[in-house]
């Protein structure tokens, strides 16, 4: 009780003066945490479009460490005419030695398919119906979509895997030499990148390869307008950032003796942002209001010393709780994230103010009025700064 009524009268003895200090000072905080929450958006901004992905910018690309597609050998006398889809292991040559076949030409894995007369092009589309149950922790969620795949020429048999993830359902809504179009549901997995917590950016990856023909028989190239979210998308908590497709080569280590074959692999990613408003408000401003209370007890003189003490040390409690329950919906990192770093500023701010006031036990009583005044005319900018470093860094 004596506690709560020496904080009354103290909240009374209050200039208006320093009332307005403090009140420019949370708005000041309250306009730099918003400004650097714009300033962490992705330079990818949606745009406009067309059909089920209007509004949303789609990224298309080739990897750097794609391979060139290998050009059409020549016919022999004894190749068929058209697209062969005999198993290439069969005709494959033995050495004198026994060992691993081999295929004359640009690859020599037993598993290349020179016969079949150049690779088909096959342009990939993939319409994203539905994103369920995405939980940061794991990096899991759960996809509905739609596979396409054109062709230019007859596309051999194909067996398609998803290296990230597992398919629940596999429906062939269409087979066609030169077009597929399939239906999927399945459980995939990204791993988070939370470096920028909490205005960070997620992106949730659906890869696909064939697991029986490599470049020499298929080369996969992203279809841009058949690239696209439904109608009405939606991720709960989230905001959708950009879409985009790739497609990379994936080359196995040596598995065996001319094991040279790469395989294409495509990649649909989804980039989903976090609500700006509501990381300032679920990290952000708690923490800056920790601050704040533990500063309005710089101004508290010597006689306060209950008060002022109680102004601090809960406040560091708070501060190490807080950060804990953050820390409760995130996976482990190695690294810190911009929550941590804030936090970590708030951590040496307590301890400064608490430092503060144990000068009084370390000065004689004479110098008490220099450390109140020096607890305020230099403490406070401190707590200023440091605050603005933990929200900018």
């Amino acid at each position: 009780m004596k506690s709560t009524k020496r904080i009354a009268n103290f909240v009374r003895k209050l200039r208006p003066g320093m009332l307005l200090w403090l009140f420019a000072v949370i708005v000041g905080l309250g306009f730099l945490i918003i400004k650097g929450a714009r300033a962490q958006a992705p330079d990818e901004q949606p745009r406009s479009g067309h059909g089920a992905g209007a509004g949303r910018k789609l990224v298309v690309r080739a990897s750097a460490s794609a391979e060139p597609a290998p050009s059409a050998p020549a016919a022999s006398a004894s190749a068929p005419q058209g697209p062969s889809y005999e198993e290439p292991v069969d005709y494959a040559t033995l050495g004198p030695n026994g060992g691993v076949p081999t295929h004359e030409g640009r690859f020599k894995s037993p598993f290349s398919h020179p016969r079949f007369g150049g690779p088909a092009t096959v342009q990939v589309g993939l319409l994203l119906a539905n994103v369920r149950d995405y939980d940061i922790q794991k990096g899991a969620f759960e996809a509905d979509f739609f596979l396409s795949l054109t062709s230019d020429k007859p596309m051999p048999p194909m067996d398609l895997v998803f290296p990230n993830g597992k398919v629940d359902l596999a429906e062939k809504v269409a087979d066609k030499p030169t077009f597929k179009l399939y239906r999927f549901i399945g459980s995939f997995s990204s791993p988070p990148d939370l470096h920028a917590y909490p205005f960070d950016t997620q992106e949730l990856r659906i890869e696909i390869e064939d697991d029986d023909n490599g470049i020499d028989q298929i080369r996969l190239v992203p279809d841009e307008e058949h690239t696209n979210l439904d109608v009405g998308f939606h991720v709960p908590g989230w905001e959708t950032a950009f879409i985009r497709a790739r497609v990379l080569s994936h080359y196995f280590p040596d598995r065996f003796k001319h094991d040279d074959l790469y395989y294409g692999r495509y990649v649909f990613g989804l980039g989903l942002r976090r609500f700006g408003t509501s990381a300032v408000f679920t990290v952000y401003v708690p923490a800056a209001v920790i601050v704040l209370i533990s500063l309005m007890g710089l101004w508290l003189p010597r006689h306060e010393l209950e008060v002022r003490a109680n102004s601090t040390t809960p406040m560091l409690a708070a501060a190490v709780l807080f950060h804990f329950a953050l820390m409760q919906a995130l996976p482990a990192t190695a690294y810190l994230t911009r929550a941590d770093k804030l936090m970590i500023a708030v951590y040496g701010i307590l301890l400064l103010h608490m430092g503060i006031t144990w000068l009084w036990f370390v000065f004689d009583e004479s110098r008490t009025e220099a450390v109140l005044k020096w607890g305020k005319w230099v403490g406070a900018p401190l707590t200023i700064l440091g605050l603005l470093g933990g929200i900018l860094l």
